[in-house]
């Protein structure tokens, strides 16, 4: 009786290890397979052409800076970060009589600062070459 015991037992352990190396198995083929299906696209995706929509969604996002900014001014008309961030949009924008005015705002805001001042004389050399 004591030997069927030590068979049972040993013959339980051997299908246990069977069943954790089957369970490992499934679990690497699982999880190998989910990473594929999840690369796949991925490199599809990476590998179709993108529409040309730079140049296009460059300005609009300027334009979408320049609002936000304005509608932090209209709230705080003299937010110095707004003012500064809607100058530079502005400048970018190519609208120099805007971002000369909000300079000028700066500059009367922060008459320390003197950056701000040398950009608004920039800014109006350039004004001043494109008027002639």
């Amino acid at each position: 009786m004591p030997g069927s015991g030590e068979e049972y037992l040993i013959t339980r352990k051997k299908q246990i290890e069977r069943r954790q190396k089957i369970l490992t198995i499934v679990s690497i083929f699982s999880f190998f397979g989910s990473t594929v299906f999840a690369v796949i696209p991925a490199i599809q995706q990476a590998s179709q052409p993108k529409p040309a929509t730079a140049s296009v969604s460059a300005e609009s996002l300027l334009q979408q800076q320049a609002r936000g900014y304005e509608l932090v001014l209209q709230r705080e008309p003299e937010n110095q970060l707004a003012l500064e961030k809607l100058s530079l949009v502005r400048l970018q924008l190519k609208d120099s009589k805007s971002a000369r005015e909000l300079l000028e705002k700066l500059v009367k805001l922060h008459p320390d600062r003197q950056d701000y001042k040398v950009v608004l004389d920039q800014v109006k050399k350039q004004q001043g070459n494109g008027d002639r």
